[in-house]
């Protein structure tokens, strides 16, 4: 048989023939006048072959071929029923593993929200968090094993954007700094010793551009692949980290840091969720997308509530 030449709307028919065994009720079943129920008939009995339906008596029966069609076809009309039907998902007793792309400083400010939320409404689903990396990096083949990236930017092809929560940036010193509150000054700031923060992926810092454009070249005196190695450093030498104001904050009593305002407006940096357009319909990345832009925007309010 050709499938190019079959019209789907013959087995919905032929199915209704098969459940009533009478051309008036299989009409009725699925909303056909009779003589179109009656011409689809003749169509299928040329199609497969077989009278399908015939008359004994004053009633009408299936034949034999008819009658072993009735359970294939429920079962093959079922299935393509099911292609149209989006996938359930049970947070509560489903066990999906996620995988997620972010930075450091997106874990420690993201995560530990998060999870609690997810263990709450789904004890049995687990979520590997793999390092960033940047977007020449960032192939397809590794991108098909991501559910979502935490990342500033938007360079993430075949992704959609939603943004997660602002920043802005700070210096990071350890309390007790002799130049503390004088790097708020442009000179201090210059003659200070930094720690970069160069993750994979990336040629300099993120920061590094926009303070160039700012005619700013800072002293670099160690580079690290990640914002909390840079704090930890900090916390225990002179240099100062120029990082995210939310990482600072939320480390600044275990690691005893203090933030310094710089000497110059630093902006606002915002924090972007991507996830696989691919994925744009499935309902468990759909509620895990909602859980992150709860967690992000939960931040976004105490930050204002605080202000």
């Amino acid at each position: 048989m050709n499938l190019n030449s079959l019209d789907l709307n013959l087995l919905v028919a032929l199915d209704a023939l098969l459940r009533e065994a009478n051309v008036s009720r299989a009409a009725m079943r699925i909303g056909l006048s009779q003589p179109a129920l009656s011409h689809a008939l003749r169509r299928l009995r040329d199609l497969i072959g077989d009278p399908l339906l015939v008359r004994s008596g004053a009633r009408m029966e299936l034949t034999p071929r008819a009658q072993g069609l009735r359970g294939p076809l429920a079962q093959a009309l079922d299935q393509v029923r099911s292609l149209f039907v989006p996938d359930a998902f049970d947070a509560a007793s489903s066990e999906r593993q996620f995988r997620l792309m972010m930075p450091d400083l997106a874990v420690e400010l993201l995560m530990p929200p998060l999870m609690a939320k997810v263990t709450q409404a789904a004890p049995n689903i687990r979520i590997d968090v793999v390092p960033w990396r940047g977007p020449a990096i960032f192939t397809a083949e590794f991108a098909r094993t991501i559910d979502l990236v935490i990342s500033i930017g938007n360079a993430f092809g075949g992704f959609h954007r939603q943004r997660l929560y602002t920043d802005s940036d700070a210096l990071a010193v350890r309390r007790g700094h002799p130049a503390g509150a004088k790097l708020k000054k442009r000179d201090a700031f210059l003659s200070a010793k930094h720690v970069a923060v160069i993750i994979r992926g990336q040629g300099e810092d993120l920061i590094e551009p926009w303070l160039r454009a700012k005619g700013i070249e800072r002293r670099i005196a160690l580079v690290v692949p990640g914002y909390i190695e840079a704090l930890h450093v900090t916390a225990r030498t002179d240099l100062v980290a120029f990082v995210p104001q939310r990482l600072i904050a939320a480390l600044s009593k275990q690691l005893t840091l203090v933030s310094v305002k710089p000497p110059f407006d630093p902006g606002i940096d915002e924090q972007f969720m991507f996830y696989p357009t691919r994925a744009q319909m499935d309902p468990g990345s759909i509620w895990l997308r909602r859980l992150m832009l709860e967690t992000g925007r939960e931040l976004d309010r105490a930050t204002r509530r605080a202000a």
